[in-house]
């Protein structure tokens, strides 16, 4: 199949991801406003990182004042789900195909685009990526960017209750797993229970809040991990 044609079906798969992620990027815009940024540093921070729960830390720790230490390990513990999905596509992936398009297209791997991407016979096309990539990931920044232009813009009540739009969207993310899981139900309860202790003990209260967001991710997930390992035909994606 010719690449162009494979292009334009990338292209035709990624308009449905588009149209959501345009809509999630603009309650992520009123989070990067709420933390300072332009609308133009948002629209760049969104083509480079187009991860709704890593752009949001990003963004909240950014708000906070963390430190760039903190920010940065928070940023790859939050998106580490993406490496084992680049993994799987790697495998998919023509042995000769040249590494430059390996870098290109993995550099913009994400939910929605690894499904649509993984559930394609035979060897994974550059093109169909690049396809899309390229309606995807600029509906996605220039969500971002509307959003905190409409921010600025707005009164002051409206934007509070756009805000909370983007906690409505984690909860969508995070219930379906926790109806589904006891494991995910626990680790859900406990984040949030050490989330509110850590923020009152005395001691850990002082360290900084990118700080103590990654030590309990590291701790819970690992606590979790090791307590409820996935069964090995429970990861089989084949």
């Amino acid at each position: 199949m010719k690449s162009k044609t494979v292009f334009y079906q990338g292209v035709r798969d990624g308009i449905p991801i588009a149209l959501g992620y345009f809509a999630v990027a603009f309650s992520l815009g009123i989070a990067a406003r709420n933390a300072g940024l332009t609308a133009t540093e948002g629209f760049v921070a969104s083509t480079l990182c187009t991860a709704s729960a890593g752009e949001y830390a990003l963004f909240t720790l950014i708000g906070a004042g963390a430190t760039l230490t903190e920010t940065v390990l928070l940023t790859l513990i939050t998106n580490a789900r993406y490496f084992l999905m680049s993994c799987a596509l790697s495998q998919r992936v023509d042995p000769a195909m040249p590494d430059y398009h390996r870098y290109i297209f993995g550099a913009a791997v994400t939910d929605e685009i690894f499904g649509i991407s993984v559930a394609r016979p035979g060897y994974l096309a550059p093109a169909y990526n690049y396809g899309a990539m390229a309606v995807a990931v600029p509906a996605w920044a220039a969500g971002t960017a509307i959003g905190i232009v409409m921010g600025n813009l707005l009164p002051g009540r409206i934007v509070s209750a756009l805000s909370v739009a983007l906690y409505g969207m984690f909860l969508a993310i995070i219930i379906p797993p926790v109806k589904r899981s006891r494991a995910v139900a626990l680790c859900v309860g406990t984040g949030f229970g050490c989330s509110y202790l850590a923020g009152i003990l005395p001691g850990v209260r002082s360290l900084g809040t990118g700080t103590r967001v990654i030590l309990l991710t590291v701790v819970i997930a690992s606590a979790a991990a090791a307590i409820f390992p996935v069964k090995e035909e429970e990861t089989d994606v084949s």
